[in-house]
């Protein structure tokens, strides 16, 4: 017999005095014996509670009585035990991150369809288009039959999802569904915003077509965000669980397979052999080229670029802020931005150069009609398994978004071939260095990745061709780098107060040129660390842009693929795998200027 009642519920709302009802609800549900979360925001609640049927009523009693929330409603379900371990009242920003400004459903949201309207119009054989909202790994065990899913792995990715659907469904009827309705009040306007013009949200989400009708059009079960993990139709928990290794969650057939070892590995994170994941990456680089040929960045589109503000920056004005940030550009660039109220806040409205901020605040930059600079676009799949994916990086291309770049980048290609996933790169390389980059396949695997990075614990070898020949076979610089970012985002030697750097190096090859090939061991990771360390002893990377002989500074910062290329490759790489914790490596081929007969064209 169930012995404990599990509620849902959330409302928009405009709340206040967060902190001191924060202490009042703790105190009063740990009296009624409650577990779960809740989470309380300026723009509502949104709480997910277990407990006996005596104390769940209690707590609704006492939110009903705050102003705002008497129509809260919230969703029963039973189960046999306690699905939470602890209790929690937070004070968030969002009760749904979203990240979007301009959103709010406390003022205005899209029309709801209850579930027994959508019942009526799927009998019917309606034209209509069913939109799931919810992460892929919840449309894993079940959603609606027929319905459009977006390969999300976190809400605020959302909008990027949005952008990729067909065109034509801008002028058919929506109906968009997630576990309980609160991800709809966002994503259905922020739709109506982008030019959707029939909108609706399913009322109460999953779950409250459970109640009210059954499995009738649906397939599988409902992911819940609790110990039961899933739920069926009449609102039972399910036999579903949750890979421990990856965190993905496991139906019945799932735990049957014989990939499935508690505690080792699940279908999802087996190692599979490495014939097959040679196919697999024959496939991506097949991926790979289709989405960056032709380049995305080479289509006009009209750009939102954010900027949020450092918390040093707070009480400052936008002009004094974007001066701080961004000193590569010149005050007179930004003129033209204010004039045509390009420079918005978070709720869309267009700000003005001496308007003050605060700390944490977000601003969006509009840049319409953006065409981004060319790039090479070759990327090599080095190795792929379940937690990791190698790849050989060309240049130029830049990693992440920034400058004059957005499409065009590594974390775009990747998103758009690895969909529905988001790998994450474990570090990064300049848009001009070639060679070996680390890519995480899901953000468990990145928390055991990046640490690595972080402690140091990561072993590198680059190659680099330099003006000059070391006297030395092997040396060492020490110079200390400087924290602050210079003209067209540089850096400089600061032997007092720099931090610290280290680069071992070696000489493999003096050349008739007059150049000569290095091996370089960084053994911290500052940006542009050996670049900056090869100009200081006097012998400059061949190509490099930026940092020139005689300690000057060039204002090039990525090249264009027809110029000379700089001759920095990162060649090794090697750290412990993130599944299996074994000491890996991998190499990525020298390019052509790594040899004598290498391209004349160096910049020496």
């Amino acid at each position: 017999m169930s012995a404990v009642t599990n509620i849902a519920a959330y409302q928009f709302a405009s709340l206040s005095d967060l902190k001191e009802w924060r202490a009042e609800l703790l105190g009063q549900c740990r009296g009624w014996g409650l577990k779960g979360t809740i989470l309380l925001s300026t723009e509502g609640i949104n709480l997910f509670m277990a407990g006996s049927a005596e104390g769940v009523e209690a707590l609704l009693g006492v939110l009903r009585a705050r102003p705002g929330l008497e129509g809260l409603r919230a969703k029963y379900s039973a189960s046999d035990r306690q699905p939470f371990t602890r209790l929690l009242v937070r004070i968030k920003r969002e009760i749904i991150a979203f990240g979007v400004p301009g959103i709010e459903p406390g003022r205005r949201t899209s029309p709801k369809l209850s579930p027994r309207e959508l019942k009526q119009w799927l009998d019917e054989g309606r034209a209509v288009t069913l939109l799931d909202t919810r992460n892929d790994y919840e449309v894993k065990l079940g959603t609606f039959r027929g319905a459009v899913t977006l390969g999300l792995d976190h809400f605020r990715h959302f909008p990027a999802a949005v952008e990729a659907l067909p065109p034509e469904l801008k002028g058919q009827p929506i109906v968009m569904f997630c576990t309980g309705g609160i991800r709809c009040e966002k994503a259905g306007p922020y739709m109506e915003r982008e030019g959707f013009g029939s909108v609706y949200q399913l009322e109460g989400g999953i779950l409250q077509y459970f109640e009210d009708c059954g499995s009738a059009h649906y397939e599988g079960e409902c992911f819940v965000f609790d110990h039961r993990v899933g739920v069926d139709p009449a609102l039972s928990e399910t036999a579903s669980a949750v890979c421990h290794v990856c965190q993905e969650p496991l139906t019945e057939e799932d735990q049957a397979s014989a990939q499935y070892a508690v505690g080792r590995s699940c279908p999802a994170c087996w190692r599979a052999p490495e014939e097959e994941w040679a196919a697999a990456r024959a496939a991506r680089e097949e991926a790979l080229r289709r989405v960056a040929h032709p380049l995305p960045g080479g289509v006009a589109y009209d750009n939102h670029r954010p900027l949020k503000v450092p918390a040093s920056c707070d009480g400052w004005t936008v002009g004094e802020t974007l001066a701080a940030v961004l000193p590569q550009l010149a005050a007179e660039v930004w003129g033209p931005v204010f004039a045509a109220g390009r420079m918005r806040d978070e709720e869309g409205r267009p700000v003005q150069v001496g308007e003050r901020v605060r700390g944490g605040q977000r601003l969006v930059q509009l840049v319409p009609g953006t065409l981004e600079p060319e790039v090479c676009a070759d990327i090599r799949v080095l190795h792929e398994d379940e937690a990791i994916v190698v790849l050989h990086k060309p240049a130029p291309l830049p990693m992440h978004p920034g400058g004059r770049y957005n499409r065009n980048t590594l974390a775009w290609f990747l998103r758009a071939a690895w969909h529905p996933q988001r790998p994450r790169a474990a570090h990064r390389l300049d848009a001009n260095t070639t060679g070996v980059v680390v890519v995480s396949r899901t953000r468990h695997f990145a928390s055991r990745l990046q640490p690595q990075f972080e402690r140091g614990e990561v072993a590198k070898r680059y190659l680099v061709r330099v003006v000059g020949h070391p006297p030395e076979d092997a040396f060492v610089c020490r110079a200390g780098i400087s924290g602050e970012v210079g003209s067209v985002g540089t850096r400089a030697v600061d032997e007092v107060g720099g931090l610290a750097a280290v680069t071992e190096f070696s000489v493999r090859a003096r050349w008739a040129d007059g150049s000569a090939l290095l091996e370089a061991r960084p053994l911290t990771g500052r940006t542009n660390q050996i670049r900056l360390h090869l100009q200081y002893l006097g012998w400059p990377v061949c190509g490099d842009p930026l940092y020139l002989a005689g300690g000057a500074i060039g204002h090039t910062p990525t090249l264009s693929p027809e110029e000379a290329p700089l001759c920095l490759h990162a060649w090794q790489i090697g750290f412990r795998h993130p599944l299996s914790g074994e000491w890996v490596e991998f190499t990525a081929e020298p390019p052509s200027w790594a040899a004598e007969s290498g391209p004349g064209k160096l910049g020496v």
